[in-house]
């Protein structure tokens, strides 16, 4: 029996569309100008919260009190005060003889950043108000509300007259530490930690996401750029649908693939020269203390708390011993592949569109079905985080419109290989056939010019004799 084998002119052409479609992007002006903008934004993304972490506010804040309860009033030496404690930048005096609408007259002369009001039936209504001329932060009036609530926990335990409560309520106060350790196929024990899986698989899929949106959003606006000057009129007539669509849908796709690594590459220089030169101290202080308070902060750990337990930072190093054995080497090439192969095969999508249509105001009605899956995927993504392993995320998975968002969050937790190869092999499957398709209607829809395309005129097209 005679083997095909495969046609050294036919991959002649598709390289030199191939390389006409890379030259012609990356020497455009926008590709020069976000290839070098991109590293900006992204490493302000990540340094401008590092910097707005270590930044404080310095300005003290005076909070005045009106408590008509008398309960969170005491005498000190320096008379009348209130219970609620000072912390830093953030002090409360006790006003006296006056009533809140008296205050409020006069509130912009005193200085006072706000107004704690603390009504006669506080215990009954278990409500008190903050009065200011500006929204007050969350972080100011959290730690009000935390500091009523501890005092008049303290107020109704007195009433039960328990000797030595608070000693006792110290002693019984526990904080247990949840440790999660995975048993490998050799029986070793190896620290994981969910958190750190779970951003792990949600970063990589939400990345995929993006990059398979606005990459794939850059094939069509091509199409119609296109089909608008109608260049490609010359080359459709020398090449065959798939060949062409193949050589375009590459070439865009090394031309993004070469920006993200433009990118990346030039983002951690900018990450690790900032943060060496600009923000040293930070060298210094651990890391793990930082993410640990911060972590431990928004779990509702006592406000103003500024270093972490010895169990908090035996946590960080848990956390960081849990990044150690992730398994990056699978992780990095599920990403490359994911992306990759589903950028192809939206990317012929995405043709499909641009060549159907005259200019991008035309492209809402042909947009839905080709994005609908990617929110899906998205939807899914955050169920599969939840229960990696349940129904819907593994059909998912399996589903190659959805499977580049999915499966990529479920690999940090653990897939059967065969679910990751029968993933795979349904994605790149899909992709040839897409093409193929994308080529046949590609070939005839980059001819039509001024009708107005429906799917049923789509469905003829690709019926044609190319």
């Amino acid at each position: 029996m005679h083997q095909r084998r495969i046609n050294p002119i036919a991959m002649n052409k598709i390289s030199l569309i191939i390389q006409r479609e890379y030259l012609t992007r990356v020497r455009k002006k926008s590709f020069i100008i976000m290839s070098v903008l991109g590293p900006f934004i992204f490493a302000a993304y990540i340094l401008i919260p590092m910097a707005l972490a270590t930044m404080q506010d310095k300005d003290t804040k005076t909070v005045a009190v009106i408590d008509e309860s008398g309960m969170f009033t005491t005498y000190s030496s320096d008379g009348m005060v209130t219970v609620i404690p000072d912390r830093d930048y953030l002090k409360f005096k006790l006003v006296q003889n006056m009533t809140v609408e008296e205050l409020k007259e006069k509130f912009n002369e005193t200085g006072y950043y706000a107004l704690l009001y603390i009504p006669g039936n506080i215990f009954t209504s278990e409500t008190s108000i903050i009065y200011s001329t500006k929204q007050t932060s969350i972080d100011v009036t959290d730690y009000i509300k935390r500091s009523i609530e501890n005092e008049m926990e303290n107020l109704k335990l007195a009433k039960h007259e328990i000797d030595n409560i608070d000693r006792i309520l110290q002693e019984i106060k526990t904080t247990i530490r949840v440790r999660n350790i995975k048993w490998t196929k050799e029986g070793e024990d190896q620290e994981t930690h969910t958190g750190i899986v779970m951003g792990v698989g949600y970063l990589g899929g939400f990345m995929i996401f993006f990059f398979i949106f606005f990459f794939g959003s850059q094939v069509m606006r091509g199409v119609i750029e296109e089909k608008i000057s109608r260049i490609i009129e010359v080359i459709v007539s020398s090449v065959k649908p798939f060949q062409l669509m193949m050589g375009k849908i590459i070439g865009v796709g090394l031309t993004g693939l070469t920006q993200f690594l433009i990118w990346i590459v030039f983002s951690m220089i900018l990450i690790v020269g900032v943060k060496t030169f600009v923000f040293p101290e930070s060298s210094q202080t651990s890391a793990e203390e930082i993410i640990v308070s911060e972590m431990f902060s928004e779990q509702g750990s006592n406000i103003g708390q500024i270093a972490p337990t010895k169990q908090e930072t035996d946590l960080a190093g848990d956390i960081f011993k849990s990044l150690e054995n992730i398994n990056l080497a699978v992780i990095i090439i599920s990403f490359l592949f994911y992306f990759l192969f589903g950028y192809l095969l939206y990317a012929a999508m995405f043709a499909i569109i641009g060549s159907a249509v005259d200019n991008e105001t035309d492209t809402q009605q042909f947009m839905w079905p080709v994005i609908l899956p990617l929110i899906l995927g998205i939807y899914v993504m955050v169920a599969a985080i939840q229960n990696p392993d349940g129904p819907l995320p593994f059909w998912f998975s399996i589903i190659p419109f959805t499977s580049p968002v999915v499966m990529l969050v479920r690999i940090p937790f653990g897939v059967p290989w065969w679910q990751v190869a029968v993933s795979g092999s349904l994605l790149i499957a899909t992709f040839i056939g897409m093409t193929w398709v994308a080529g046949k209607i590609y070939r005839t829809g980059i001819l039509m010019y001024g009708k107005k395309t429906s799917y049923k005129e789509l469905w003829k097209w690709l019926r044609y004799n190319n």
